[in-house]
Formats: C-alpha cells, sequence, structure tokens
C-alpha cells in the first residue's frame, strides 16, 4: 500500500516534471532563429572566427609597436666629452646635437628627430595621440558597422590600416609621424570593434564566452612576435613598414568574410540573411528548406516587436546604478592604464629588451586561458578581485624590492598576467552587467574610460627615468581601488541578462 508520504512525493516530482517541460518549451519558443538555423557552432563558425583572429596580430603589433619605435636610447651631446647616459644632463642645455648609443638599435625616433632633453614628452605624446585614435575609430566605425554592416566597414579599416601603416615608415618629421600614427590607431580602433562584434553575432550563446575569450589570444601572440620583427630589424621605418604590410592579405576578405546574418536580420533584409544561413547551414551538415521562412518570420517579428530604448545618462539616475557604473567603468580604466603602461614600462627595465618583451606576453597567454576557468567556476566579481590584486601587489613591490633586473621583469610579467586576466573579465562583466536597453551604450563608455587610462599609460610609464618608484606605485594602487570597488558590482554569473533598467538595478 502507497503511503501518503511517498503519494507527496510522486505530486512534487509531476509538479517539478511539469515545471522542466514548460521551461524546455519556453527556451525552443524563445530559441535564436539564428542557431536554430545554423547551430550554436560549427565548421562555417569556427573558419570564420578563424579567418577574423588573424586580424588581432597587426591590432597588437601597431598597439605595442612604440615600445621597439622609441626603445631607451643612451644618448650625449655631440660637442660632449662626457660618456653615454639616459639622463639629460644641465650641460645639454645648449645642445645642438645630441649622439646616440646605436649598439642595438640602429635609428629609432628618438635619435631620428630628437627626442630627448625638452623633447622628451613628445614620444609620450605620440602613443597618447594613437590611443586617441583607437578611441575615435572604435566610436566612428562602431557607428558605421550598425549603419552599413559589419562587413564593408570592417574592409574599410583594414585597407585604411594598410595604407596609413605604410606611408608612416616614410614620415620626414614628428608631425608627419604623429598624424599617420593617430590615422593607423583610427583604422585600428575600425577592425577590433568590426571583427568583435562579427564574432559575437555569429556564435550561439553557450558559447560566447569562451570564444570571447580566446578571441583575446591572437592579440597575445601578435604581441609575442613583436620582438622578432625588433630583433631582425633594428632601424624604426623597416621595423614599421614590416608590421604594416601583412595588411595585405587582409584585402581579401571581402571575397572571405560574410555579412553578419543577424544584422541583415535586424534591418529587415531577409532575402540576403537567407542567403548567408543557407551557405552556412550546408557547411555544418544542417537542414536548409525551412531558412527562407525562418528568416521572414524572424524579420516580421522584429518589425513588430516594441524596444525601450534609453540613454546611457540612464545608468546614474540611482543610486545603485551609479555605484554600478562608477566601478565597472573605473575597472576598465585600470586595464587600459596598467596594461599598456605596465608592457611599456617593460621595455624600460634593465636587461635585453627583447627576451623581456616576449617574456611579459607569453605570460599572457596562458593569463588569458585561466580566465576561461575562473570566469566559470568563481565567477565574474572574484576572478576580477583577485586578478586585480595580483597586479598591484606584483607592481608595489618593485619599489620594495632591489632591482636585479630579473626581479623586476618577474614581478612586472606577473603584474601583466593579471592584466591579462582582468581584461578578458570586464568585457564579460560590462556584457552582462548593463541592461539590454542601454548595453551598447554602456559598453561604449566602458571601452572609452579604458581609452582614457591607455592615453596617460605612456606618461607614466616613462616617469621612471626621474621618479622610478612613482610609475610602479601607479600601477599597484590604481588596481587596489579597482578591486574595492568590485564589492559594489553583483556577480552575474549564470544570470539572466537584465533586459530593463529596472532588472539591472536588482
Amino acid at each position: 500500500m502507497v503511503s501518503e508520504d511517498e503519494n507527496k512525493l510522486d505530486n512534487i516530482d509531476l509538479r517539478v516534471l511539469d515545471r522542466d517541460n514548460k521551461e524546455l518549451e519556453d527556451q525552443k519558443v524563445n530559441e535564436d532563429p539564428l542557431v536554430k538555423a545554423i547551430g550554436a557552432i560549427g565548421k562555417w563558425q569556427i573558419w570564420i572566427c578563424c579567418v577574423i583572429f588573424l586580424v588581432k596580430f597587426p591590432v597588437a603589433w601597431h598597439q605595442m609597436s612604440i615600445i621597439f619605435l622609441a626603445p631607451p636610447m643612451n644618448f650625449t651631446c655631440a660637442d660632449s666629452q662626457l660618456d653615454f647616459g639616459s639622463v639629460c644632463r644641465s650641460e645639454y642645455s645648449n645642445c645642438s646635437e645630441f649622439k646616440y648609443d646605436r649598439n642595438v638599435f640602429h635609428e629609432t625616433i628618438i635619435s631620428e628627430w630628437d627626442l630627448v632633453c625638452d623633447r622628451e614628452w613628445l614620444k609620450s605624446l605620440t602613443q597618447t595621440f594613437f590611443m586617441l585614435g583607437i578611441l575615435v575609430g572604435s566610436m566612428v566605425f562602431g557607428h558605421l558597422s550598425d549603419r552599413f554592416g559589419r562587413r564593408l566597414p570592417f574592409v574599410a579599416a583594414v585597407c585604411l590600416q594598410l595604407v596609413s601603416g605604410v606611408t608612416t615608415a616614410f614620415s620626414v618629421n614628428w608631425y608627419m609621424f604623429t598624424i599617420l600614427r593617430f590615422l593607423l590607431a583610427v583604422a585600428t580602433g575600425g577592425t577590433m570593434v568590426s571583427s568583435f562584434v562579427l564574432t559575437m553575432e555569429i556564435i550561439g550563446a553557450k558559447y560566447r564566452e569562451t570564444v570571447g575569450i580566446i578571441y583575446q589570444i591572437p592579440f597575445n601572440l601578435g604581441h609575442l612576435t613583436l620582438p622578432l620583427f625588433a630583433y631582425f630589424l633594428r632601424d624604426w621605418n623597416t621595423f614599421q613598414l614590416a608590421i604594416s604590410l601583412p595588411s595585405v592579405l587582409f584585402l581579401s576578405y571581402y571575397f572571405l568574410l560574410p555579412e553578419s546574418p543577424r544584422w541583415l536580420l535586424t534591418i529587415g533584409k531577409a532575402k540576403e540573411a537567407a542567403i548567408v544561413m543557407e551557405k552556412a547551414a550546408k557547411r555544418n551538415g544542417l537542414p536548409t528548406e525551412s531558412i527562407a521562412d525562418l528568416t521572414q518570420k524572424t524579420v516580421t517579428e522584429l518589425t513588430n516587436k516594441n524596444q525601450e530604448h534609453a540613454s546611457f545618462l540612464a545608468l546614474f539616475r540611482t543610486p545603485r546604478l551609479r555605484a554600478r557604473t562608477i566601478a565597472i567603468c573605473f575597472n576598465w580604466f585600470v586595464c587600459g592604464l596598467c596594461f599598456f603602461g605596465v608592457s611599456q614600462y617593460i621595455g624600460h627595465v634593465s636587461g635585453d629588451i627583447f627576451a623581456n618583451v616576449a617574456a611579459s606576453a607569453a605570460i599572457q597567454v596562458p593569463g588569458t586561458i585561466i580566465s576561461i576557468y575562473a570566469n566559470r567556476f568563481l565567477g565574474r566579481k572574484v576572478t576580477l578581485i583577485g586578478a586585480n590584486c595580483v597586479t598591484g601587489i606584483s607592481c608595489l613591490l618593485i619599489i620594495i624590492i632591489p632591482d636585479t633586473g630579473v626581479s623586476h621583469l618577474t614581478l612586472g610579467c606577473i603584474g601583466l598576467w593579471g592584466m591579462s586576466i582582468s581584461f578578458a573579465t570586464v568585457y564579460l562583466y560590462a556584457g552582462e552587467l548593463f541592461p539590454t536597453v542601454v548595453r551598447n551604450s554602456g559598453v561604449g563608455l566602458a571601452s572609452t574610460v579604458a581609452r582614457l587610462g591607455s592615453m596617460v599609460a605612456p606618461f607614466v610609464a616613462t616617469l621612471r627615468v626621474s621618479y622610478f618608484w612613482l610609475p610602479p606605485l601607479a600601477f599597484g594602487v590604481v588596481p587596489l581601488i579597482g578591486a574595492g570597488l568590485c564589492l559594489l558590482l553583483p556577480d552575474t554569473r549564470g544570470k539572466k541578462l537584465p533586459d530593463t533598467l529596472q532588472e539591472g538595478e536588482a
């Protein structure tokens, strides 16, 4: 005879089963039509991602090239009998011509245009303008990508990157060099935003976290290969030409890359979207018979759907939203300042500059891979706090521990390792933290703040010559402040993406 308790358990099991079935049905109804047609990931997506990921190599080369375009060079006044040194001396106040120690580099922008003494700040200003160009490029090409699709702006950015990069190698003065580098940065920012958006739009939600982090690895590998160019090409113009010419290969992307089917669906181009999706489905071994009807139905639904719109200023309306927005934006600033600042700082650490930069780049690859598992098992909040603390503590130890060359290089590499985890995490965190109605604006705001950090970074890094303790102090304290502000943030791992401002405040 069945007991009353067993009947209750059976009823509970039935209710749980009914609930699970209902959730499964709701999931099918709300399933992404693009994923339903072409799959979350397959041969087609993997091929497109591999092609796009190659673009990250020149992105890294151009962003980090200032390390070898303007490396530390010992110098002395041509009329002086003093030995070469790295510091401007009082005897050089009326010097009209400088001699440079060319044992490591034959010609750099420093020796080319005498960027020493009262002109030393110009080399930092060059990199600041470059980072400003990336900010402008991200904004301009982000708008163009929404207006004209992902593919054409991407190819246009590649063309501009090729032309401006090659032309930069033939600059005749600092002004021409800086202006062309600014245009190069605009193009680089354009390739970054267009490639990332296209990648995220063809991958199913289940794999976006992993692919979004793996997207950073080609940048790390590009950074790692940069010392090879510099080692064999010791003149700045041939070095600049060598890292620019590979962009010729990317002109083929006009024929290799498809338009984003998700963007085509969004603007109502059902036929064009169906063509791309049918090719993708065939490549992934999926049926294509119902794709035309599915795209037409999806376009109709998107056209009839009313969407809430709000300015990013809405994120500052209430105390809780304001605190969360400031906290995540500051952590983006931390990444921009410390990643590029510490990278440039390592280039000035005593020892072999090629080995130093290679070591600092090599350690970022495992850091990026570790961030996948850290975000999956520890969550965004704990991962970001831990990574920021690693960077902050390692940089502060540089002030205390004597410089043996290896000691400061090791601590700097550990700091960069922490930043490689933080950078991958803030991308995910911002995308999940901001509500749908202001997600693009919120992520754009955070990215802008990161660029401001990267614009300040070269000035902070070069202060090492006058105040050796100031750069590591800045690179140590700022991440620790960022870690503290993370306490204001909720952990978004595994949670539903907020759609409205009310949900974003929960």
